[in-house]
């Protein structure tokens, strides 16, 4: 027993000894590559470091920019209005270093010949011919940036064409090369278009694109968004695109613009411009309470009874306002307690001379209004009425009068989101400018310059309790469906003047339009109040016969909700008055008022004549049936056992009374009485061409019913 423990033992030690020596050989030999690797790894990261970067940049090409997506321009309900769409100018570089002249010009399926056939064929504006001669004339002047085409195409497009004769071969082959530009899409055409505002199509060296005017410009550095950097490394035999830097997508505006309303005002005023062969329309409506622009439409004549947005006028026309500005006259005289609106002043028979120059009123010629209330002088919009008043409180202190102007606001700062903004600008006895004449003249609207921005701000704040808020055209930023910032209503003045006199200016303004100027347009849906107004144009230092014309108000009179101004400048057809924009507003009024009237159905009368039942069309049996069930109306369809039944009014009763039609085999049907599917159907499976004219339901029949069929006969029905 002890032998075999021995023998155990020793077998164990040298099997031991064979393993340990093993293990040492293999250690052994892996020392080299040990010790070699972190040696080589040091030889390469620091010893040899410029060589293997100059090896690797081989198998790499230079970083490029992704360009992000710029951010999109919503409506204030969510409605896409502008967004970007890549689009890109087609170039051949002819000394491309695979280019190949011989294929190009003599390749039966791959040459010029098929490529040109492809390229007119899919872009136009050329012959095949025609593109075959303009690009001989690129291969003859080895241009290395020759227009294929001299129009943007799609990425659509991009990849079709890409796939053409002899551009197939790739770019190096080829010469085929892209240059991608950025094109605004605005999704509503024309609506508001110099508000939401353009870009440039060229993207910047830094792969971002730019905005160039109108909110576009004005939030630009938030919709460009940033760039990202992707580099291509040489796998094997192919090259693979690996993004360094993710882009960074542009924040999308969302803009206060409602687009149901924008489409009322921009139609109403499309349609007055066009009447009236007119050069120039603005139109603008903005919330009372929040100052909100819900629609602003800026359309200048292109050519007959066309008309584009060029301009944001509505924003940065710098214009005498004429009449438009008396209320503000009448709100400095009222709250300084210079006149009353009962007392009398003497329009004298439309003329008023000061100095050399006369003041008169659109009557003078038929003796004008004479002794006339301060209120009637409003109502009137009396020329001479408002300067005697003005002159009256601040002849002796014009001064006073300017500061008053300040006081309610007519030039506070708006700083509008659009660039370009004008100011208003209004004459000092100061400036050399000012004359006797100058108070005067700008008691109604003259020598004085207002963006009609700034004149729908100050009626909005009588509308809104005096109180002077900003007008703002971006509800909210958001990024990733997430809101970033919200604008919230802005109050430049807390109040425009005292409370009493507010109230007089808003009783005269209903009364304009109840009793004066406005009188012939006012309307029976909605009440509103403003004031009219008409400017001569100023030209080569003299005033012309062309007139800038229009409203001002706000809607419904009682409980303001909106606030609109409309302008037109230079109407051709047509006596010039503020009946012109005044009718505008009008429909503007009545359509956005009578889309948000609710009436509430359970405190509606019944009325005694009205038809408690529906009216039913002559049919199927089994269709009447099912769809007077599912209305719950009382009917006797399951008493009639045949396939078509008509209908009986009886008023006595509250269900509705069918009665069997029957249908005789062989004999023309009648079909008196049914809609135009079920007699169509009826009378073609009995074997008959039918013909029907009208709608509603049948009238009458050509053929009388029970007569011979005769198979293929036509039979006319008559619908009404």
């Amino acid at each position: 027993m002890e032998e075999e423990d021995k023998t155990l033992e020793d077998a164990t030690h040298k099997t031991t000894r064979t393993l340990l020596i093993r293990y040492f050989l293999v250690v052994l030999l892996l020392s080299p590559i040990i010790i070699g690797i972190p040696a080589f790894t040091f030889k390469i990261s620091f010893v040899e470091k410029e060589r293997w970067t100059e090896e690797a940049k081989k198998y790499k090409l230079p970083d490029r920019l992704i360009n992000p997506n710029r951010g999109n321009i919503y409506s204030t309900d969510g409605k896409l209005m502008a967004t970007s769409m890549p689009r890109y100018y087609l170039y051949m570089d002819f000394r491309a270093d695979g280019f190949s002249k011989d294929s190009f010009l003599h390749s039966r399926n791959n040459g010029i010949d098929s490529l040109s056939y492809y390229l007119s064929r899919k872009l136009g504006g050329r012959t095949a011919a025609g593109f075959k001669a303009h690009l001989i004339k690129g291969l003859n002047s080895k241009s290395r940036q020759y227009p294929v085409y001299e129009i943007r195409v799609s990425y659509a497009d991009l990849k079709e064409i890409r796939q053409f004769p002899f551009f197939r071969y790739g770019r190096n082959r080829s010469g085929l090369y892209e240059k991608e530009m950025v094109q605004r899409q605005k999704l509503f055409d024309r609506m508001a278009s110099r508000t939401i505002g353009d870009i440039y199509n060229e993207i910047e060296t830094g792969g971002l694109s730019k905005g160039k005017n109108g909110l576009e410009l004005h939030y630009d550095s938030l919709l460009r968004g940033q760039p990202g950097l992707k580099s291509f490394w040489r796998v094997g035999r192919q090259w693979t695109n690996v993004t360094d830097v993710e882009p960074v997508d542009g924040y999308d505006i969302f803009t206060t613009i409602d687009i149901r309303i924008q489409d009322y005002t921009e139609k109403a005023l499309a349609d007055k411009l066009r009447e009236l062969d007119a050069d120039l329309g603005i139109a603008i409506v903005m919330e009372v309470r929040t100052g909100e622009i819900k629609a602003i439409s800026n359309l200048e004549r292109a050519g007959a009874g066309r008309y584009v947005e060029s301009k944001n006028h509505a924003v940065a026309d710098e214009i005498e306002p004429g009449s438009t500005f008396k209320i503000a006259s009448m709100m400095v005289a009222l709250d300084d307690k210079v006149c009353t609106p009962d007392d009398i002043v003497d329009a004298n028979k439309g003329s008023f001379a000061i100095g050399n120059r006369w003041i008169r009123d659109h009557n003078y010629n038929t003796g004008g209004y004479q002794q006339i209330s301060v209120a009637e002088a409003i109502w009137y919009s009396s020329n001479v009425g408002v300067a005697k008043v003005i002159l009256k409180g601040y002849e002796k202190n014009p001064e006073k009068f300017i500061e008053g102007l300040n006081r309610i606001g007519i030039n506070a700062d708006l700083n509008p989101e659009i660039p370009g903004a004008g100011r208003t600008k209004i004459n000092s006895p100061a400036d050399r400018s000012w004359s006797r004449t100058s108070l005067p003249w700008m008691s109604f609207g003259y020598e004085v310059q207002v963006p009609p921005i700034q004149t729908l701000a100050f009626y909005n704040a009588i509308a809104n309790d005096g109180k002077l808020i900003r007008p703002i055209f971006t509800k909210e930023i958001q990024k990733d469906g997430k809101t970033i910032r919200r604008f919230s209503t802005e109050t430049l003045r807390s109040s425009i003047c005292s409370r009493e006199t507010l109230k007089i200016i808003r009783e005269m303004m209903v009364d304009v339009v109840h009793k004066g100027t406005g009188r012939n347009f006012h309307s029976e849906s909605v009440t509103f109040a403003g004031k009219t107004g008409t400017a001569r144009i100023a030209s080569g230092g003299r005033y012309s016969d062309t007139h800038n014309l229009s409203f001002c108000g706000y809607f419904p009179a009682e409980q303001p909700q909106y606030t609109c101004l409309v302008v037109i400048r230079r109407p051709r057809i047509g006596t010039p008055s503020g009946t012109m924009p005044g009718s505008v507003f009008k429909t503007i009024a009545e359509k956005v008022y009578s889309h948000q009237t609710k009436i509430d159905l359970r405190s509606a009368t019944v009325d005694s004549a009205a038809v408690r039942l529906p009216a039913v069309k002559n049919g199927e049996t089994e269709a009447l049936r099912y769809v007077l069930n599912e209305l719950k109306i009382k009917n006797n369809a399951k008493q009639i056992k045949t396939a078509y039944a008509g209908y009986h009014h009886k008023p006595e009763t509250e269900q509705v009374e069918l009665s069997a039609l029957t249908m005789h085999e062989g004999q023309v049907p009648n079909v008196t009485g049914m809609g135009a599917k079920d007699a169509v159907y009826t009378l073609e499976k009995s074997g008959m061409r039918v013909g029907f004219s009208g709608r509603g339901q049948v009238v009458s029949q050509s053929i009388s019913p029970g007569q011979p069929i005769v198979k293929g006969q036509s039979i006319a029905l008559v619908l009404r």
